[in-house]
């Protein structure tokens, strides 16, 4: 049995999470999960990652600004908590937009270290509206100050602990397509794919980046699943709860289920919402 720390769980809040959905997807894992090097090639806030904490994994996400705080975090989490400390001491509305607005201006955000930009994803991520990570179609941060009285900006602990395991352990950190991070997976591999959900009346969010996930995606995911399955991968796949992404896993396990969703840029998407759970095997 693997020994875990209940410290090391998500350090942002992300749309999409699976924090709440953990005990349903856990039922659905290999019995012998642990024996598998683990890929999560949509890693997003990592809510399944940090709940297993595997001792050989692949995490990817295609999201620059993200994995670069990941690897900020276990590389140099020292400097980086002294820089929430003092954003957290900042923390104002006008603040908050003077710091959002740096990427703005590709000078002076160039001229930021990798550290300082972590802060500055971590900062905006806890103050902003709803906890919500979305960029425009020039790829800029656009979600509002969310008027929180007391976000827990420097979640030292936390961070800390996570670094100690990423360092600990043989935890590949990559920066790339979904379908490249998963090209060494074979038959001693477990994959958990966790897209952006399909969303034909874009009730789901898909806004991590400028370029979007629609159904052309959707259908490569699928060859991937389908390719994966074939090198004798297990694959577990969480999607939105539609006749598309039900058809185009016909053939494989699909397991309805209901998912509340409180972050969301359309408040008619929070809530119960239908979702499924696809895999490749059968135990």
């Amino acid at each position: 049995m693997v020994k875990k720390s209940s410290l090391i769980k998500p350090f942002l809040k992300w749309a999409g999470g699976k924090r709440q959905l953990l005990p349903v997807i856990k039922k659905c894992l290999p019995v012998d999960i642990h024996t598998y090097t683990y890929y999560e090639p949509f890693v997003g806030a990592g809510a399944v990652f940090f709940e297993l904490q595997p001792k050989k994994a692949v995490v990817n996400d295609s999201n620059t600004q993200l994995i670069m705080t990941y690897m900020v975090i276990k590389e140099h989490v020292e400097a980086l908590i002294p820089l929430l400390r003092d954003y957290q001491h900042k923390n104002t509305k006008d603040y908050f937009y003077q710091t959002r607005n740096l990427d703005r201006e590709p000078r002076a955000f160039e001229g930021l270290s990798d550290t300082e930009k972590a802060a500055r994803l971590l900062f905006l991520n806890k103050t902003c509206f709803n906890g919500l990570y979305r960029v425009n179609s020039q790829g800029l941060f656009n979600v509002p100050y969310g008027n929180y009285k007391n976000p827990r900006i420097c979640e030292e602990n936390i961070l800390r602990h996570i670094s100690t395991y990423l360092n600990a352990n043989a935890v590949s950190i990559i920066n790339g397509d979904f379908e490249r991070a998963v090209a060494g997976a074979d038959k001693h591999s477990f994959i958990y794919f966790d897209p952006p959900y399909h969303s034909p009346d874009s009730t789901h969010f898909t806004g991590y980046s400028a370029a979007g996930f629609g159904e052309t995606e959707q259908e490569r995911l699928c060859a991937v699943f389908t390719s994966m399955t074939k090198q004798g991968a297990k694959c577990l796949l969480s999607n939105s709860d539609t006749e598309f992404i039900r058809n185009l896993y016909k053939g494989y396990e699909i397991l309805p289920v209901q998912a509340k969703r409180v972050i969301n840029s359309n408040a008619q998407a929070r809530g119960f919402v239908h979702e499924v759970l696809i895999r490749n095997w059968n135990d």
